[in-house]
């Protein structure tokens, strides 16, 4: 395995990529997918911040934003001002499989370009923190 800020970066890196992949199918109308990336955004987001202060795996085990962020607040308590993107959590099952979402087929359910809008102020909000606080560990680390 890479170092603790290598594979932090790797994964801020994904979650940016993504966050831009859910711009992009937003702007198509795809909210569904759109809604999906912005969860998986902000989770990988939160896993590269956690990869960057932890080497405890079990945090790693979970998909929802939540626990990672209450995680992360171990190490950085003023992330707990992200707790409103917990809501991303509702994005991670109903908006791919239609058995996630009873009687409704997710492609036609969400249709709402103001949530999807909202989905992405939310993992922009995450994208931000973290990248603002990993960027300042990247500078420590090039300093030394």
């Amino acid at each position: 395995m890479k170092g603790p800020l290598e594979e932090a970066r790797r994964w801020l890196l994904q979650a940016q990529d993504e966050y831009q992949d859910a711009e992009d199918l937003r702007q198509r109308g795809r909210f569904y997918l759109a809604l999906f990336l912005f969860q998986q955004a902000a989770e990988k987001a939160l896993k590269a911040f956690l990869y960057a202060h932890t080497d405890d795996r079990r945090v790693f085990f979970t998909h929802s934003v939540l626990e990672l962020l209450r995680a992360a607040e171990a190490f950085d308590a003023s992330l707990a001002e992200l707790r409103k993107t917990a809501r991303l959590d509702q994005y991670y099952i109903p908006t791919r499989y239609p058995n996630g979402l009873p009687g409704g087929v997710p492609s036609r359910f969400y249709t709402d370009p103001e949530e999807a809008a909202q989905a992405s102020e939310l993992a922009g909000a995450v994208l931000k923190a973290v990248a603002e606080r990993l960027d300042q560990l990247f500078s420590e680390e090039e300093e030394q």
